[in-house]
């Protein structure tokens, strides 16, 4: 399975192409909610050697307003290069499809963020040719959804907030919101929502929170993820067994070689061993008592000398 952030920020939009609408009002930018998308090829590649791929394009179209392209781009740290990109992309879409772009820039970090969010001039400084001005959602501007009411309003809207909040102190209330809903949610959607927050979880202290929920709260999902999780216990959970086994079978060996090495002394010293307590020598699992027995072996007049003040 990919666990990459990088997939799961910018995926999720192809899989709930109407997200945008939720996204663009919590970040204070209205547009018109879509009466249709299409999920555009994403190869900007020209007849050069030099190949250019957006993360994700849609095609969004409205009652009120011409259609529009949104390209959304995750963005896992600061990149200089990227900005001469990005404007890049802008003008090939539009020279592509005679269609106005808009790009869409998610981070799960503050400081890239903000970095993201800067508008960024071409040109001389007296007169700039081109400002390339994303919009970006990240930790600094998406909602913390704790609340399983609110996750249940907009689903995907709290998985996006979910992903971009993974270094959030409270993304375990964020996580066990999302598992009270997903419980209730036809399988078909919830589902792939429960891998792309895998995927966005990637390598931070949350994944495991993630997982942690899954094997309790979502055990009965029979999503790859979920099955991953599973394998995982039923594994651990077998090497756990058999470091036990393990443990007592050594234990039991050490206990018997020393009630046998107890039995031999006694023999070698003429002394006589009742079955009683030959028997309470041979089944004792006790290393510390066999080890008190050995030390006095040498002195014992009788065998139950063994066995005094026990």
């Amino acid at each position: 399975m990919v666990s990459s952030p990088h997939e799961a920020m910018h995926r999720i939009f192809q899989d709930h192409p109407g997200l945008f609408s939720g996204v663009s009002e919590a970040l204070g930018v209205r547009f018109t909610r879509p009466t249709a998308v299409s999920i555009m090829p994403t190869d900007l590649t020209e007849t050069s050697p030099l190949e250019r791929r957006v993360d994700t394009l849609l095609r969004l179209e409205t009652e009120d307003e011409e259609p529009f392209l949104l390209a959304i781009e995750a963005q896992g740290k600061k990149d200089p290069d990227k900005l001469a990109s990005w404007a890049y992309y802008a003008s090939c879409l539009l020279t592509k499809y005679r269609l106005q772009p808009m790009l869409l820039v998610v981070c799960q970090d503050r400081a890239t963020a903000e970095w993201a969010s800067r508008p960024v001039r071409f040109g001389p400084p007296q007169w700039p040719l081109l400002t390339l001005r994303p919009l970006v959602a990240g930790p600094h501007n998406m909602p913390v959804i704790t609340d399983p009411a609110e996750v249940r309003k907009d689903l995907a809207l709290a998985t996006l907030s979910a992903i971009t909040h993974v270094t959030n102190p409270d993304v375990g209330t964020i996580l066990k919101a999302m598992t009270t809903v997903l419980r209730e949610t036809p399988h078909t959607l919830s589902d792939p929502i429960v891998e792309l927050i895998a995927q966005g979880m990637g390598k931070h202290p949350a994944a495991e929170i993630w997982r942690k929920l899954m094997a309790v709260d979502l055990s009965f999902y029979k999503s790859p993820i979920s099955q991953e999780i599973r394998a995982e216990a039923e594994a651990k959970g077998e090497a756990r067994g058999e470091a036990r086994g393990e443990a007592r079978g050594e234990a039991r060996g050490e206990a018997k070689g020393q009630a046998k090495a107890i039995l031999t002394f006694l023999e070698a010293r003429g002394l006589d061993i009742p079955d009683d307590a030959r028997e309470r020598i041979t089944t004792c699992d006790d290393p510390d008592l066999l080890r008190l027995w050995i030390t006095r072996t040498p002195t014992a007049v009788t065998v139950n000398d063994l066995f005094t003040d026990e």
